[in-house]
């Protein structure tokens, strides 16, 4: 373990080898992770900081430290990048005070201080340039570590309000990247100074899409390219208040538009029964798929209105596209952002938000103006695209070097 002298020795040589032919690599830890929506942005963050260095001829280091059980654990290795975990502690939220002080809790937050040491441990010893904590529990520890090692820590919030993990550790923070222009309001006042607005990262290739590659690949023969053609997704496992909406809605939607209906693996089987009883005028235009894989890019270019959860990243996504979408919020998100998420574009004309029991009447009264009316797409699309920053991987590379460069 280095202490607080080898760290500042280290800093010191790094200025000398620096002024070499050969500079010291960057070095990065990242915390977070347990879903998709905290473990991509901060996976699109390191490869997007890797390739503004190697434009400089500098290398990068990272060190991810996360969970045994969340997304993280498989992610980060596979992208090659060294992998630590410490302990932590899942807090069961409750709207009564003294549910959140039950057994599990209890015994949960206790678990904080070793994670707390543990991380400690890990920052000292790899010595960062900075930190990235992009939310979940893992960040917690690991960010009040980088804190009492002196290294600047960067936050990461993908909502529109700030995650639990990151309401914990806002006044640690050097920075605060936040997703919307909305979120600063949301903010406490003391930690206001130190926001700015980048966006929520977006894989780079969602942005590359092409229309008729998604026809060729998932061989839409039966499509009509003169209708439009709605994306229906409820993530990788499908969504089953979603599917049965569009199940009963399938004739409806098929007599206007062409559907992608990507339902989750375990569902295919009782939607391919639906479908079976479709007229044949009707049946080529609908294409179900339990997951969509490599061809999504392709996919989203070939929608003109989406069906989906509004998880943060699928915001992103979907507003970086400038995409319409009428969303159905998952009711048990953490916090209930979902329906935030989706409110928030709702109220700028960017989307349609679907709270609450979502009928097949109310999910047509909704996409009815979207799939008839060409110009009601259009401001849609035009409005969520100024919710859109498909640079928001660039502002936060700048953050995190900026955070660096003023420790």
């Amino acid at each position: 373990m280095l202490s607080t002298t080898g760290i500042a020795l280290r800093s010191q040589i790094g200025c000398l080898v620096t002024s070499s032919a050969t500079p010291l690599p960057f070095r990065l830890v990242v915390t977070g992770g347990g879903t998709g929506g905290h473990t991509y942005p901060a996976l699109t963050a390191v490869r997007t900081l890797r390739n503004r260095l190697a434009g400089q001829g500098r290398g990068l280091e990272v060190l991810w430290i996360g969970t045994a059980e969340g997304l993280e654990a498989r992610v980060a290795p596979a992208e090659g990048i060294p992998f630590t975990t410490v302990a932590t502690g899942k807090i069961r939220r409750s709207s009564n005070p003294l549910k959140m002080l039950g057994p599990a809790n209890v015994k949960d937050m206790a678990r904080v201080p070793l994670g707390v040491a543990q991380a400690r441990s890990r920052i000292a010893e790899f010595a960062p340039d900075v930190v990235l904590a992009t939310g979940g529990y893992v960040a917690v520890p690991a960010g009040l570590a980088a804190r009492l090692c002196r290294r600047p820590l960067v936050l990461h919030e993908q909502t529109v309000r700030l995650g639990l993990a990151n309401r914990k550790l806002a006044g640690s923070a050097t920075r605060i990247a936040v997703s919307s222009e909305s979120s600063l309001s949301l903010l406490p006042q003391d930690v206001r100074a130190s926001a700015v607005v980048t966006g929520n990262p977006v894989r780079p290739e969602v942005l590359t899409g092409n229309a008729d590659k998604a026809v060729t690949a998932l061989e839409l023969t039966g499509f009509d390219r003169r209708l439009p053609t709605l994306y229906v997704t409820g993530g990788a496992q499908g969504a089953q208040q979603i599917n049965q909406v569009i199940a009963q809605s399938l004739p409806w939607l098929l007599e206007r538009a062409n559907v992608v209906h990507q339902c989750g693996p375990a569902n295919v089987d009782e939607l391919r029964t639906v479908a079976a009883s479709l007229p044949a005028a009707l049946s080529g235009r609908y294409h179900l798929t339990g997951f969509v894989g490599p061809e999504l890019p392709d996919v989203l270019a070939l929608a003109d209105v989406v069906v989906s959860r509004s998880g943060a990243g699928t915001l992103a996504e979907l507003t970086a596209l400038g995409k319409p979408a009428v969303f159905i919020p998952l009711a048990s998100s953490a916090g209930n952002e979902q329906a935030h998420n989706a409110r928030h574009l709702q109220e700028s004309g960017a989307a349609v938000a679907l709270e609450g029991e979502t009928s097949p009447q109310r999910l047509q009264a909704a996409l009815g103006p979207l799939l008839t009316d060409p110009a009601r797409r259009a401001g849609m699309a035009q409005a969520a695209r100024e919710h859109g920053r498909p640079d928001a991987a660039e502002r936060l590379v700048d953050v995190l070097l900026e955070a660096a460069r003023t420790a």
